[in-house]
Protein backbone atom coordinates (compact mmCIF):
# COMPACT_ATOMS: atom_id res chain seq x y z
CA UNK A 1 0.00 0.00 0.00
CA UNK A 2 1.39 3.40 -0.94
CA UNK A 3 2.17 5.52 2.08
CA UNK A 4 1.47 8.85 0.37
CA UNK A 5 -2.23 8.34 -0.28
CA UNK A 6 -5.14 5.98 0.13
CA UNK A 7 -5.49 3.13 -2.29
CA UNK A 8 -7.36 4.33 -5.34
CA UNK A 9 -8.93 1.08 -6.59
CA UNK A 10 -10.09 -1.75 -4.33
CA UNK A 11 -11.53 -5.01 -5.63
CA UNK A 12 -13.91 -6.93 -3.39
CA UNK A 13 -15.15 -10.48 -3.98
CA UNK A 14 -18.17 -11.25 -1.80
CA UNK A 15 -18.43 -14.99 -1.21
CA UNK A 16 -21.67 -16.64 -0.14
CA UNK A 17 -24.92 -15.35 1.35
CA UNK A 18 -24.10 -15.24 5.06
CA UNK A 19 -21.66 -12.33 4.90
CA UNK A 20 -24.38 -10.39 3.04
CA UNK A 21 -27.34 -11.45 5.18
CA UNK A 22 -25.58 -10.52 8.42
CA UNK A 23 -24.70 -7.02 7.18
CA UNK A 24 -20.92 -7.47 7.12
CA UNK A 25 -20.53 -7.06 3.36
CA UNK A 26 -22.30 -3.70 3.30
CA UNK A 27 -20.42 -2.52 6.38
CA UNK A 28 -17.05 -3.54 4.91
CA UNK A 29 -17.79 -1.87 1.56
CA UNK A 30 -18.79 1.32 3.41
CA UNK A 31 -15.52 1.39 5.35
CA UNK A 32 -13.37 0.49 2.36
CA UNK A 33 -15.00 3.31 0.41
CA UNK A 34 -13.24 5.74 2.75
CA UNK A 35 -9.94 4.44 1.36
CA UNK A 36 -10.75 4.60 -2.33
CA UNK A 37 -13.06 3.38 -5.09
CA UNK A 38 -14.55 -0.03 -4.40
CA UNK A 39 -15.63 -2.47 -7.12
CA UNK A 40 -17.54 -5.35 -5.52
CA UNK A 41 -18.64 -8.55 -7.28
CA UNK A 42 -20.35 -11.67 -6.01
CA UNK A 43 -19.44 -15.34 -6.08
CA UNK A 44 -22.17 -17.98 -5.57
CA UNK A 45 -25.82 -18.36 -6.54
CA UNK A 46 -27.52 -18.08 -3.15
CA UNK A 47 -25.39 -15.03 -2.57
CA UNK A 48 -27.33 -13.43 -5.41
CA UNK A 49 -30.57 -14.06 -3.54
CA UNK A 50 -29.01 -12.46 -0.46
CA UNK A 51 -27.93 -9.38 -2.43
CA UNK A 52 -31.43 -8.98 -3.84
CA UNK A 53 -33.00 -9.47 -0.41
CA UNK A 54 -30.67 -6.80 0.98
CA UNK A 55 -31.34 -4.32 -1.89
CA UNK A 56 -27.61 -4.22 -2.67
CA UNK A 57 -27.71 -4.80 -6.43
CA UNK A 58 -26.33 -1.30 -7.04
CA UNK A 59 -23.31 -1.98 -4.80
CA UNK A 60 -22.46 -5.63 -5.52
CA UNK A 61 -22.42 -6.89 -9.10
CA UNK A 62 -24.48 -10.08 -9.50
CA UNK A 63 -24.67 -10.30 -13.30
CA UNK A 64 -22.37 -13.32 -13.68
CA UNK A 65 -21.88 -16.60 -11.83
CA UNK A 66 -18.23 -17.49 -11.47
CA UNK A 67 -15.78 -19.05 -9.04
CA UNK A 68 -14.15 -16.64 -6.56
CA UNK A 69 -10.76 -17.30 -8.16
CA UNK A 70 -12.13 -16.15 -11.53
CA UNK A 71 -13.53 -13.03 -9.87
CA UNK A 72 -10.13 -12.30 -8.38
CA UNK A 73 -8.45 -12.52 -11.78
CA UNK A 74 -11.16 -10.38 -13.35
CA UNK A 75 -10.76 -7.61 -10.78
CA UNK A 76 -7.03 -7.49 -10.23
CA UNK A 77 -6.18 -5.86 -13.55
CA UNK A 78 -7.92 -2.63 -12.53
CA UNK A 79 -7.34 -2.76 -8.75
CA UNK A 80 -4.49 -2.17 -6.33
CA UNK A 81 -5.50 -5.25 -4.35
CA UNK A 82 -8.40 -7.69 -4.04
CA UNK A 83 -10.17 -8.56 -0.79
CA UNK A 84 -12.30 -11.67 -0.29
CA UNK A 85 -15.25 -11.13 2.06
CA UNK A 86 -16.42 -14.38 3.63
CA UNK A 87 -18.33 -15.86 6.58
CA UNK A 88 -17.01 -19.38 7.19
CA UNK A 89 -18.32 -21.89 9.69
CA UNK A 90 -14.92 -21.97 11.47
CA UNK A 91 -11.63 -20.10 11.28
CA UNK A 92 -9.93 -23.20 9.93
CA UNK A 93 -12.39 -23.68 7.05
CA UNK A 94 -12.17 -19.98 6.19
CA UNK A 95 -8.39 -20.08 6.00
CA UNK A 96 -8.52 -23.26 3.91
CA UNK A 97 -10.97 -21.56 1.54
CA UNK A 98 -8.73 -18.51 1.20
CA UNK A 99 -5.67 -20.63 0.51
CA UNK A 100 -7.56 -22.57 -2.16
CA UNK A 101 -8.74 -19.39 -3.91
CA UNK A 102 -5.21 -18.00 -3.90
CA UNK A 103 -3.79 -21.25 -5.30
CA UNK A 104 -6.32 -21.27 -8.11
CA UNK A 105 -6.17 -17.56 -8.92
CA UNK A 106 -2.38 -17.13 -8.73
CA UNK A 107 -2.90 -13.37 -8.52
CA UNK A 108 -0.37 -10.79 -9.64
CA UNK A 109 -1.69 -8.26 -7.11
CA UNK A 110 -2.05 -8.58 -3.33
CA UNK A 111 -4.93 -10.83 -2.31
CA UNK A 112 -6.45 -10.78 1.18
CA UNK A 113 -9.35 -12.40 3.00
CA UNK A 114 -11.60 -10.87 5.66
CA UNK A 115 -13.60 -13.63 7.30
CA UNK A 116 -16.32 -12.47 9.66
CA UNK A 117 -17.19 -16.01 10.73
CA UNK A 118 -13.68 -16.44 12.12
CA UNK A 119 -13.26 -12.75 12.97
CA UNK A 120 -9.92 -12.24 11.24
CA UNK A 121 -8.11 -10.78 8.24
CA UNK A 122 -4.91 -11.98 6.57
CA UNK A 123 -3.09 -11.75 3.27
CA UNK A 124 -3.05 -14.71 0.93
CA UNK A 125 -0.74 -13.67 -1.91
CA UNK A 126 1.51 -10.83 -3.02
CA UNK A 127 2.89 -8.00 -0.89
CA UNK A 128 -0.26 -7.77 1.19
CA UNK A 129 1.03 -7.84 4.79
CA UNK A 130 1.03 -4.05 5.15
CA UNK A 131 -2.43 -3.76 3.57
CA UNK A 132 -3.80 -6.45 5.89
CA UNK A 133 -2.43 -4.61 8.92
CA UNK A 134 -4.18 -1.37 7.93
CA UNK A 135 -7.45 -3.08 7.01
CA UNK A 136 -7.50 -4.98 10.29
CA UNK A 137 -7.98 -1.63 12.04
CA UNK A 138 -10.44 -0.31 9.44
CA UNK A 139 -12.61 -3.44 9.50
CA UNK A 140 -12.07 -4.17 13.22
CA UNK A 141 -10.82 -7.69 12.65
CA UNK A 142 -7.98 -9.67 14.20
CA UNK A 143 -4.81 -9.82 12.08
CA UNK A 144 -3.59 -13.42 11.74
CA UNK A 145 -0.80 -15.20 9.93
CA UNK A 146 -1.54 -16.33 6.35
CA UNK A 147 -2.50 -19.98 5.80
CA UNK A 148 -0.19 -22.53 4.33
CA UNK A 149 -0.73 -23.43 0.67
CA UNK A 150 -3.35 -26.17 0.30
CA UNK A 151 -2.14 -29.75 -0.02
CA UNK A 152 -5.48 -31.53 -0.06
CA UNK A 153 -5.12 -33.27 -3.44
CA UNK A 154 -3.41 -36.66 -3.69
CA UNK A 155 -3.01 -38.26 -7.13
CA UNK A 156 -1.01 -41.35 -6.19
CA UNK A 157 -1.76 -44.80 -7.61
CA UNK A 158 -4.23 -43.67 -10.26
CA UNK A 159 -6.75 -42.55 -7.64
CA UNK A 160 -7.38 -38.84 -7.08
CA UNK A 161 -8.18 -37.92 -3.48
CA UNK A 162 -9.31 -34.56 -2.12
CA UNK A 163 -9.78 -33.73 1.54
CA UNK A 164 -12.43 -31.51 3.10
CA UNK A 165 -12.30 -30.20 6.67
CA UNK A 166 -14.83 -28.52 8.92
CA UNK A 167 -17.81 -30.73 8.16
CA UNK A 168 -20.41 -31.25 10.88
CA UNK A 169 -21.67 -34.83 11.28
CA UNK A 170 -25.07 -35.08 9.64
CA UNK A 171 -24.38 -32.39 7.03
CA UNK A 172 -24.93 -33.21 3.37
CA UNK A 173 -21.86 -33.27 1.11
CA UNK A 174 -22.33 -31.86 -2.39
CA UNK A 175 -20.09 -32.05 -5.43
CA UNK A 176 -20.96 -29.46 -8.09
CA UNK A 177 -24.36 -29.08 -6.42
CA UNK A 178 -25.20 -32.81 -6.35
CA UNK A 179 -25.60 -34.52 -2.96
CA UNK A 180 -23.16 -37.45 -2.82
CA UNK A 181 -23.17 -38.30 0.88
CA UNK A 182 -23.69 -37.38 4.53
CA UNK A 183 -20.75 -36.40 6.75
CA UNK A 184 -19.98 -38.72 9.66
CA UNK A 185 -16.98 -36.76 10.94
CA UNK A 186 -15.21 -33.41 10.56
CA UNK A 187 -12.66 -34.61 8.01
CA UNK A 188 -13.95 -36.10 4.77
CA UNK A 189 -11.96 -37.41 1.80
CA UNK A 190 -13.42 -37.96 -1.66
CA UNK A 191 -11.71 -40.42 -4.00
CA UNK A 192 -12.20 -40.67 -7.76
CA UNK A 193 -10.97 -43.02 -10.47
CA UNK A 194 -11.35 -42.11 -14.15
CA UNK A 195 -13.51 -39.14 -13.16
CA UNK A 196 -15.97 -41.19 -11.07
CA UNK A 197 -16.37 -41.09 -7.28
CA UNK A 198 -15.42 -44.49 -5.86
CA UNK A 199 -15.31 -43.71 -2.14
CA UNK A 200 -15.96 -40.99 0.44
CA UNK A 201 -14.19 -41.67 3.72
CA UNK A 202 -15.69 -40.10 6.83
CA UNK A 203 -19.14 -40.08 5.23
CA UNK A 204 -22.08 -42.22 4.26
CA UNK A 205 -22.14 -42.45 0.47
CA UNK A 206 -25.32 -41.59 -1.47
CA UNK A 207 -24.93 -43.84 -4.47
CA UNK A 208 -27.94 -42.37 -6.31
CA UNK A 209 -26.31 -38.92 -6.24
CA UNK A 210 -22.90 -40.23 -7.26
CA UNK A 211 -24.40 -41.99 -10.26
CA UNK A 212 -25.93 -38.74 -11.53
CA UNK A 213 -22.58 -36.92 -11.68
CA UNK A 214 -20.87 -36.71 -15.07
CA UNK A 215 -17.14 -37.33 -15.38
CA UNK A 216 -15.49 -35.25 -12.68
CA UNK A 217 -12.30 -33.20 -12.40
CA UNK A 218 -11.94 -33.44 -8.63
CA UNK A 219 -9.37 -30.65 -8.42
CA UNK A 220 -11.72 -28.13 -10.05
CA UNK A 221 -14.97 -29.45 -8.55
CA UNK A 222 -16.99 -27.30 -6.14
CA UNK A 223 -17.25 -29.18 -2.84
CA UNK A 224 -19.54 -28.08 -0.01
CA UNK A 225 -20.91 -29.38 3.26
CA UNK A 226 -24.13 -28.23 4.93
CA UNK A 227 -26.86 -25.85 3.84
CA UNK A 228 -26.19 -23.51 0.97
CA UNK A 229 -27.69 -20.60 2.96
CA UNK A 230 -27.48 -20.83 6.74
CA UNK A 231 -28.96 -17.40 7.51
CA UNK A 232 -32.59 -16.30 7.37
CA UNK A 233 -33.85 -13.34 5.36
CA UNK A 234 -37.23 -12.15 4.06
CA UNK A 235 -37.33 -12.71 0.26
CA UNK A 236 -37.50 -9.54 -1.83
CA UNK A 237 -38.88 -9.49 -5.35
CA UNK A 238 -36.95 -8.09 -8.30
CA UNK A 239 -39.39 -9.22 -10.98
CA UNK A 240 -37.90 -10.08 -14.40
CA UNK A 241 -40.44 -12.40 -16.04
CA UNK A 242 -40.04 -13.12 -19.74
CA UNK A 243 -41.82 -15.16 -22.42
CA UNK A 244 -40.12 -18.59 -22.48
CA UNK A 245 -40.34 -21.86 -20.56
CA UNK A 246 -37.01 -23.26 -19.36
CA UNK A 247 -35.95 -26.64 -17.99
CA UNK A 248 -33.76 -26.82 -14.87
CA UNK A 249 -32.81 -30.45 -14.31
CA UNK A 250 -30.70 -31.00 -11.17
CA UNK A 251 -28.94 -27.65 -11.75
CA UNK A 252 -30.49 -25.33 -9.15
CA UNK A 253 -27.43 -23.10 -8.88
CA UNK A 254 -27.80 -22.18 -12.55
CA UNK A 255 -31.37 -20.97 -11.98
CA UNK A 256 -30.59 -17.26 -12.44
CA UNK A 257 -28.90 -17.82 -15.80
CA UNK A 258 -31.33 -20.47 -17.03
CA UNK A 259 -34.39 -18.38 -16.12
CA UNK A 260 -33.26 -15.27 -17.99
CA UNK A 261 -36.17 -14.37 -20.28
CA UNK A 262 -38.48 -17.00 -18.82
CA UNK A 263 -42.08 -16.81 -17.67
CA UNK A 264 -42.00 -20.30 -16.12
CA UNK A 265 -39.34 -22.84 -15.15
CA UNK A 266 -39.78 -26.60 -15.04
CA UNK A 267 -37.56 -27.98 -12.27
CA UNK A 268 -36.60 -31.65 -11.85
CA UNK A 269 -35.55 -33.01 -8.47
CA UNK A 270 -36.64 -32.27 -4.90
CA UNK A 271 -33.73 -30.07 -3.83
CA UNK A 272 -33.52 -28.49 -7.27
CA UNK A 273 -37.20 -27.55 -7.01
CA UNK A 274 -36.78 -26.17 -3.48
CA UNK A 275 -33.64 -24.16 -4.22
CA UNK A 276 -34.61 -22.93 -7.69
CA UNK A 277 -38.05 -22.00 -6.37
CA UNK A 278 -36.45 -19.93 -3.62
CA UNK A 279 -34.16 -18.19 -6.11
CA UNK A 280 -36.86 -17.55 -8.70
CA UNK A 281 -39.27 -16.19 -6.11
CA UNK A 282 -37.03 -13.09 -6.20
CA UNK A 283 -37.60 -12.81 -9.95
CA UNK A 284 -41.34 -13.48 -9.86
CA UNK A 285 -40.95 -16.56 -12.08
CA UNK A 286 -43.21 -19.48 -11.07
CA UNK A 287 -42.02 -23.07 -11.28
CA UNK A 288 -43.54 -26.39 -12.28
CA UNK A 289 -41.59 -28.81 -10.11
CA UNK A 290 -41.17 -32.56 -10.54
CA UNK A 291 -40.36 -34.24 -7.20
CA UNK A 292 -40.42 -37.74 -5.74
CA UNK A 293 -39.96 -37.10 -2.01
CA UNK A 294 -36.14 -37.51 -1.93
CA UNK A 295 -35.36 -34.13 -0.33
CA UNK A 296 -31.88 -33.63 1.13
CA UNK A 297 -32.74 -30.26 2.76
CA UNK A 298 -29.79 -28.33 1.29
CA UNK A 299 -31.78 -25.16 1.93
CA UNK A 300 -34.21 -25.36 4.85
CA UNK A 301 -35.84 -21.96 4.40
CA UNK A 302 -37.30 -21.73 0.92
CA UNK A 303 -40.08 -19.78 -0.76
CA UNK A 304 -42.19 -20.90 -3.72
CA UNK A 305 -43.05 -18.25 -6.32
CA UNK A 306 -46.74 -17.39 -6.50
CA UNK A 307 -48.50 -19.46 -9.17
CA UNK A 308 -46.07 -22.40 -8.84
CA UNK A 309 -47.16 -26.02 -9.17
CA UNK A 310 -45.29 -28.99 -7.67
CA UNK A 311 -46.03 -32.39 -9.18
CA UNK A 312 -45.13 -35.37 -7.02
CA UNK A 313 -44.38 -38.67 -8.77
CA UNK A 314 -43.56 -42.19 -7.61
CA UNK A 315 -40.45 -42.64 -5.47
CA UNK A 316 -37.28 -42.75 -7.55
CA UNK A 317 -39.04 -41.62 -10.71
CA UNK A 318 -38.29 -37.88 -10.94
CA UNK A 319 -35.22 -38.46 -13.15
CA UNK A 320 -37.19 -40.62 -15.58
CA UNK A 321 -40.05 -38.12 -15.74
CA UNK A 322 -37.50 -35.34 -16.27
CA UNK A 323 -36.16 -37.18 -19.34
CA UNK A 324 -39.68 -37.52 -20.71
CA UNK A 325 -40.43 -33.84 -20.06
CA UNK A 326 -37.27 -32.82 -21.89
CA UNK A 327 -38.23 -34.86 -24.94
CA UNK A 328 -42.01 -34.37 -25.00
CA UNK A 329 -42.24 -30.70 -23.96
CA UNK A 330 -38.84 -29.20 -24.76
CA UNK A 331 -38.04 -31.24 -27.88
CA UNK A 332 -34.77 -32.47 -26.42
CA UNK A 333 -33.59 -28.96 -25.46
CA UNK A 334 -34.03 -26.84 -22.35
CA UNK A 335 -36.00 -23.80 -23.61
CA UNK A 336 -39.16 -23.22 -25.64
CA UNK A 337 -41.26 -20.18 -26.49
CA UNK A 338 -44.50 -19.79 -24.56
CA UNK A 339 -46.18 -17.81 -27.34
CA UNK A 340 -49.83 -18.80 -27.34
CA UNK A 341 -49.32 -21.00 -24.26
CA UNK A 342 -49.94 -20.64 -20.53
CA UNK A 343 -48.47 -22.27 -17.44
CA UNK A 344 -51.38 -24.72 -17.33
CA UNK A 345 -50.27 -26.06 -20.72
CA UNK A 346 -46.90 -26.90 -19.16
CA UNK A 347 -48.59 -28.46 -16.12
CA UNK A 348 -50.75 -30.62 -18.39
CA UNK A 349 -47.68 -31.71 -20.35
CA UNK A 350 -45.76 -32.68 -17.21
CA UNK A 351 -48.74 -34.63 -15.85
CA UNK A 352 -48.99 -36.45 -19.17
CA UNK A 353 -45.27 -37.29 -19.01
CA UNK A 354 -45.73 -38.61 -15.46
CA UNK A 355 -48.53 -40.92 -16.57
CA UNK A 356 -49.28 -43.64 -14.04
CA UNK A 357 -46.49 -42.39 -11.76
CA UNK A 358 -48.41 -39.20 -10.95
CA UNK A 359 -49.12 -39.06 -7.21
CA UNK A 360 -50.04 -35.53 -6.13
CA UNK A 361 -50.31 -31.96 -7.44
CA UNK A 362 -49.74 -28.99 -5.12
CA UNK A 363 -50.37 -25.38 -6.05
CA UNK A 364 -48.90 -22.25 -4.47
Amino acid sequence: MRASKAVDEIGVVVHGPEVVDLGFAEMAIDRLSDLGTVTAVLGGTMGRAAVIDGSLEDRIEISSRELPSRSVKRLEGACDFVLLLNYAKTRETGLAFGAMVAARARPNKPLLIADYGGGYITHLAGEGAGIAEKLAAVLELELVDPPRPPSRLDTSGGTVRRRMEGAVPGEKITVNGMVVGTALQEKVEISTEDGKIVDISGAQLKLHGVEKLPSLDLEKAILRTGEIRRTRKVPRSASKRGVDAVLIDHAAEEAFERADGAMVAVTVGDDTTAIAGDILSRLGIPIVGVVDGDLDHLCERTAAPKGSVVIEVSAGCDDLIGIRVKEEIFGGGDRISMEGLGIEDIVTGVKRAAGGDLRKVRRF
